[in-house]
């Protein structure tokens, strides 16, 4: 390679391990030469990237609350984790209006959960991606009981019916096949972004393009300030959720999955796959497809986090760190709509 090779304006992620030189090329571009190689990649390659951390690695617990009681907006990763205060809604708005994106938006919505439907719609249009294109799927096998809720504009929702099920665990189960279906079948070309969302919730407060990302996950409400030895981990060796004491960075929510289609792919079908071998063996992970989640992101990194402000609970009163509720979980009676204990 020539000592002024031509280089994009992309920015570049160099991978360097021993002494390296930086110039300027005659276009201005930053240059870097390590004992006789230039090692580049694009942009595109980089946002592309997977985070991949390999399994048995021991490293200290990461937390989102530091010893000064303030909130951590980095991961040990060097992943955002959005927090208020940490964007400038006018300044991040105005550039992805440029990108002429579509944000897919699933929700499944069985039996009597239907009843949470219009809360969900009304509030995400007042607050949920609020000027952008986004394209709402709801699953339900109730079809009717869907409600008529005004759109804003390049607003839509698509109804699709599945069956129902008697038992809220195998709604769960085969949440990651319908992903996985609707993605190879539509979403494929026709969205830019996905985020699968819990129909039991309601939108507080901004929910915007401060959270698109390649790979994202929210922090569970329940767990941010938790020990990780006392995260609800799937702890039994024989089921592909598996993660054992002493392991572990966060505990997320399964009420939010997010990122770009293809990665959310990645994720419904590496899930999908695990449900079926535990299903094989008669094994039902603790938490069903949460649990399978956390064991996906434990080795394949989060490339943004969302705080607890993009996923809390109604009777949790605030605290010092979640000053501002964005998406929370209602307040309800699980035995009046669960169709089995």
């Amino acid at each position: 390679m020539s000592d002024s090779p031509q280089v994009t304006h992309n920015l570049q992620l160099l991978l360097l391990t021993k002494t390296f030189f930086i110039y300027l090329d005659i276009n201005n571009n930053v240059v870097y030469k390590e004992q006789g190689h230039c090692l580049k990649t694009t942009k595109e390659h980089q946002e592309n990237s997977k985070l991949h951390s390999p399994q048995g690695l021991s490293y200290h617990q990461p937390s989102l609350v530091g010893p000064d009681g303030k909130v951590v907006s980095l991961t040990p990763w060097l992943a955002p984790v959005v927090w208020e205060g940490t964007f400038d809604p006018t300044l991040i708005d105005s550039i992805y209006k440029q990108q002429n994106i579509t944000i897919a938006t699933t929700v499944f919505a069985l039996g009597k959960y239907t009843q949470f439907l219009k809360d969900f719609l009304e509030s995400a249009e007042q607050n949920y991606f609020v000027g952008f294109r986004v394209h709402y799927y709801v699953f339900t096998d109730q079809p009717e009981q869907v409600p008529a809720v005004k759109l804003g504009a390049e607003h839509n929702l698509t109804v699709l019916k599945v069956a129902s099920s008697n038992r809220w665990q195998e709604i769960t189960l085969s949440r990651m096949e319908k992903l996985q279906k609707l993605i190879e079948t539509r979403l494929v070309n026709d969205a830019d972004y996905l985020f699968s969302l819990d129909v039991d919730t309601k939108f507080y407060g901004r929910w915007g393009v401060e959270t698109l990302g390649r790979l994202v996950g929210v922090i569970h409400p329940g767990y941010y300030q938790t020990s990780r030895e006392q995260y609800p981990y799937e702890r039994r060796p024989e089921s592909q959720a598996f993660i054992s004491y002493g392991e572990g960075d966060y505990y997320y929510g399964g009420a939010v999955i997010g990122g770009l289609v293809k990665d959310v792919y990645e994720v419904a079908k590496t899930c999908r796959e695990k449900l079926d071998i535990d299903a094989s063996k008669s094994i039902e992970a603790a938490w069903q497809e949460e649990s399978h989640l956390n064991k996906y992101f434990l080795y394949n990194k989060p490339s943004k986090v969302l705080s607890p402000e993009y996923l809390w609970q109604d009777f949790k009163p605030h605290t010092n760190e979640v000053k501002i509720i964005r998406f929370s979980q209602v307040i309800k009676n699980y035995a009046a709509v669960r169709p089995n204990p």
